[in-house]
């Protein structure tokens, strides 16, 4: 890989709550080493623990120093590609995670702010989405499980690093998961490695984001 480029941290999970595969890890390596737009994309599987998925995400930045820095996770059930606009400074897991930890209402950065906002082009990212024809919403809550932990720890960082950008994106289950779960919404591999790919182009050459409605009623 060339040491001149600038990096982008793109990060997945491994696979968690009885699960033999997460798509977020397998749609994330899938595009490791690929140059986008100048910069050269760095891809890690993270852990679904909440203490050891931080200890390795804040080792990967200082390592790094990526441009971009964004999560990728399985939420299982949505129906698009689902770009979050906000991460917020707790957990509360319904399900240990796969360390057998499961924390209730404590924060994730100890006296850090209750919420951080994506500093991703979100609206440009979903506008792009939809144009190439992939199905894509905002999302306004990433949760309180591991992916909302890693979503808040990347802004917090990001904050803390003059020229990091950072955001994250959940995606569907693949096909193969949702078979088993009597026709839950799926998205197919290709497809969510593509919309990555737009979603990232669209970010390295959108330093001011558009003014687009995707607002939700509930």
């Amino acid at each position: 890989m060339s040491s001149s480029l600038p990096r982008i941290l793109l990060t997945g999970f491994d696979p968690f709550g009885g699960e033999s595969v997460n798509p977020s890890w397998e749609a994330v390596r899938a595009l490791h080493g690929k140059r986008l737009g100048g910069h050269l994309i760095v891809a890690q599987q993270l852990p679904t623990e909440f203490a050891r998925s931080l200890h390795e995400l804040k080792a990967a930045v200082r390592e790094m120093a990526p441009a971009i820095l964004l999560g990728v996770g399985q939420a299982g059930g949505r129906q698009q590609l689902s770009i979050e606009r906000v991460a917020i400074n707790v957990q509360d897991a319904r399900i240990p995670d796969n360390a057998g930890a499961q924390p209730v209402d404590e924060p994730v950065i100890a006296g850090g702010p209750a919420a951080y906002f994506s500093t991703l082009p979100i609206k440009a990212m979903l506008a792009a989405l939809q144009a190439h024809g992939v199905p894509a919403e905002i999302s306004n809550s990433a949760g309180t499980y591991v992916c909302n932990h890693i979503a808040y720890a990347m802004l917090h960082l990001a904050a803390k690093r003059r020229g990091m950008r950072a955001g994250f994106i959940h995606i569907p289950y693949l096909p193969a998961q949702a078979a088993k779960r009597h026709g839950l919404a799926s998205m197919a591999l290709a497809d969510v490695v593509r919309g990555l790919e737009i979603a990232l182009r669209t970010a390295i050459a959108t330093p001011l984001d558009d003014k687009l409605g995707a607002g939700k009623l509930d």
